[in-house]
């Protein structure tokens, strides 16, 4: 996306808006004073544009019981007997492994599916909330009503329709499966030995039922913590149809709010998840 294309579009807290187009490089350091972005106001050419997409490829990092990965193979890369260069590939992959998207349906049966979710939960305005020192000390760390609490006393309610993002500080472990999920292990036996920070489902209760968000996402591959059995956060979100990001990429360089979200999946017919391109800009 060339920040020129964005130019024009009226900007709201809540109301919805477009963009496309190929990838401006992401800044490498955090920002320290983010420009607000006023409701309603045209943010010609936004000073930050972040990709938090991890790429697809051989190393992706799938859920272990997914252990085919992301397959890619090259179908033509050459010059033809036209003269010019053509190149095409194939893909395969499972929806939920790399940066990807919950749908609802994925853990609560009758909900939207991928096809189905509306995109004011995909474009709107983001939060960060830092737990960064908490999921250093303990890798089963789970994100609580508390941490949320904190937030609000620094930086007021968290806005309605607000897209919510958890910094664990476990990307910076990503393409190093042990480290990242806990284990290196892959098929069944490797999900008992999952470690790796998720939200809890009486912070998921309560952003469900006493606050009103768009969607949550978050910097490690499940939005439930490694060592959940029942998984009730994502039954409560879903239930909720609060869409979940996972595998989320360079939350480290957003600030802790005024900032917009596009979360486009792969827009799957029916489908419990997707691959995800998701950025933040401000």
């Amino acid at each position: 996306m060339h920040p020129s294309f964005l130019a024009g579009l009226a900007i709201s807290s809540t109301l919805l808006f477009a963009c496309g187009g190929t990838e401006v490089p992401s800044t490498t350091t955090a920002p320290t004073d983010p420009t607000p972005m006023a409701s309603g106001s045209a943010l010609a050419s936004p000073s930050h544009l972040i990709d938090l997409t991890h790429g697809f490829g051989q190393d992706t990092i799938y859920w272990p019981t997914d252990t085919k990965g992301f397959e890619f193979e090259v179908l033509s890369a050459g010059h033809t007997e036209g003269g010019y260069y053509y190149a095409a590939n194939s893909f395969s992959s499972a929806e939920h492994g790399g940066t990807h998207i919950d749908a609802p349906v994925h853990f609560a049966e009758g909900k939207p599916t991928v096809d189905q979710i509306p995109l004011s939960r995909l474009v709107a305005p983001g939060i960060v909330i830092d737990v960064t020192e908490s999921a250093a000390a303990d890798r089963d760390y789970e994100v609580s009503v508390a941490d949320f609490e904190a937030w609000e006393t620094s930086h007021g309610r968290l806005p309605d329709g607000a897209i919510v993002l958890l910094r664990t500080g476990y990307s910076q472990h990503w393409g190093d499966r042990e480290r990242y999920l806990g284990t290196a292990k892959t098929g069944p036996e490797a999900v008992p030995e999952l470690h790796f920070p998720g939200l809890a489902p009486a912070a998921a209760e309560w952003l469900a039922s006493e606050r009103a968000i768009a969607a949550i996402g978050l910097d490690t591959p499940s939005i439930d913590h490694g060592q959940s059995q029942l998984f009730a956060s994502h039954v409560t979100l879903f239930k909720a149809e609060i869409p979940a990001f996972e595998n989320v990429a360079n939350l480290d360089q957003l600030p802790a709010k005024d900032f917009m979200v596009v979360a486009l999946p792969m827009k799957i017919e029916g489908g419990s998840g997707a691959p995800l391109r998701i950025i933040a800009y401000w």
